[in-house]
């Protein structure tokens, strides 16, 4: 990349700065999720320099003095980075790096350093790859001081550094270095992109594959560090790798939902977070598409941390952005053993602790139920005359048992949802296809 990652360990004198008003007012991080990337990062807090202004600096994004508290606290602790929990702009950054004499990196290049380091597979290495080569495409001139160098020499025949040979185009001065860069990053955007579409289409495949064997897809949606992946596991009984940090799980992964008649895919995404930046959302958007097809989402929330209502709206937001605002959804409030006093249950919502596994089937109960798989036991006669009902059951209820009797009738064991078998009252009545004495059927009428 065009930008170096810091090694794992160094130390990083962090900025913070708050705004009174404007654009930018209200904006501030969640108490501590700064540290957090910070530490999620594999770096070093050294300590914290914290501003208060109505609007951004031009030259320096803090006031002067502050840069210069700034340049005392990097000398004296030895940090080799500083970090800034907004974004700046290129000149700012350049200048920062100038007078501070380190590296300076903003809140994005921190989220794409975290990134970079969390993606094993393939498609998650492609899409960090494309929010980097987007994002840099923005800095090149970034204290980059060869920029200004021509690479090419005027005339036929004049061949640049960049192995064009200008056989037939006279190019003046020449071409340079930046436009050389620009260049190269643009194809290699492209380059990714195809890849990337590629991944794509194989997923609309699969999700293709799903919906024509009528399988439905919940998706896990929250917060980072909400406790979406601990939950993907208590839900599938999956292995996916669930840590107390920011962004433990980059990768989507898909699992059969335990324990249910029904089949349900469950799929576990890359957690929200305040201000993601938005070529990540763009990289991303073919693994978030997995929400946004889902035929239901399931949005954690911690419910231990101090600003419950803020994160929870910026999911809320985000899964707007990606176009999942519509897809229904079932409030999860997790973490639920943190609390002394837990809130009462609201509608739509459901309580759990994935580490202990208190509500979970409560939560199974209410994605069946959504999804319209809640399943009844019923017991069912069939004449000998309505033998081509028996086909629509295997098909769309779960035969548990049935027994042929001489003369030709059927006693049939299913689970059906309560529509399913509405219907089934529907297409059966007539034929005399009741259910047996000995076991109620507890379905709406």
């Amino acid at each position: 990349m065009l930008f170096e990652r810091p090694a794992p360990g160094h130390l990083a004198t962090l900025v913070e700065v708050c705004f009174r008003r404007g654009g930018l007012a209200g904006r501030q991080a969640r108490p501590g999720e700064f540290r957090e990337l910070v530490s999620s990062a594999s770096l070093v807090s050294a300590g914290t320099v914290s501003a208060t202004r109505d609007a951004p600096h031009p030259r320096w994004f803090i006031g002067t003095g502050k840069v210069e508290e700034l340049a005392a606290a990097i000398a004296e602790t030895g940090s080799t980075v500083a970090i800034f929990d907004h974004e700046l702009t290129p000149a700012q950054q350049r200048n920062l790096e100038t007078r501070l004499e380190c590296r300076v990196m903003t809140r994005t290049e921190l989220i794409l350093h975290i990134f970079a380091d969390r993606a094993r597979t393939r498609e998650g290495q492609l899409q960090v790859a494309l929010a980097q080569l987007a994002h840099a495409q923005t800095r090149l001139v970034r204290g980059w001081a060869h920029l200004d160098r021509q690479s090419g020499v005027g005339g036929a025949g004049g061949q640049g550094a960049g192995g064009r040979v200008g056989a037939g185009a006279a190019r003046g001065v020449g071409e340079t270095q930046l436009e050389l860069d620009q260049r190269m990053i643009a194809a290699r955007i492209r380059q990714v992109r195809e890849r990337l579409a590629s991944v794509q289409r194989h997923r609309a495949q699969s999700r293709r594959r799903r919906n024509k064997a009528r399988v439905p897809t919940v998706a896990l949606a929250g917060y980072t560090n909400a406790g979406k992946s601990t939950l993907f596991n208590a839900l599938t009984g999956g292995g996916a790798e669930a840590a107390d940090r920011l962004f433990a799980t980059l990768d989507p992964t898909l699992r059969r939902l335990a324990g249910a008649d029904a089949e349900v895919v469950v799929a576990d995404t890359v957690g929200f977070i305040r201000d993601l930046p938005h070529t990540l959302v763009e990289a991303f958007k073919a693994t978030l598409e997995e929400v946004a097809e889902a035929d239901l989402v399931l949005h954690v929330i911690d419910a231990a941390a101090p600003d419950v209502d803020d994160s929870r709206a910026v999911v809320q937001r985000t899964l707007a952005e990606i176009g999942a605002g519509d897809v229904p959804a079932i409030e999860v409030w997790n973490k639920m053993d943190l609390l002394a006093d837990p809130p009462p249950p609201s509608p739509n919502a459901v309580a759990v602790s994935a580490l202990t596994g208190a509500g979970i089937d409560a939560l199974k109960a209410a994605v069946l139920k959504n999804l319209g798989l809640d399943l009844v036991a019923t017991r069912l006669q069939l004449p000998p005359t309505a033998g081509k009902l028996r086909p629509w059951l295997h098909e769309h209820g779960r035969v548990v048992d049935e027994t042929v009797a001489a003369d030709g009738s059927m006693t049939v064991d299913v689970r059906l949802s309560p529509a399913q078998l509405r219907r089934w009252r529907a297409m059966a009545g007539a034929a005399g296809c009741l259910p047996s004495p000995g076991r109620a059927v507890t379905a709406p009428a």
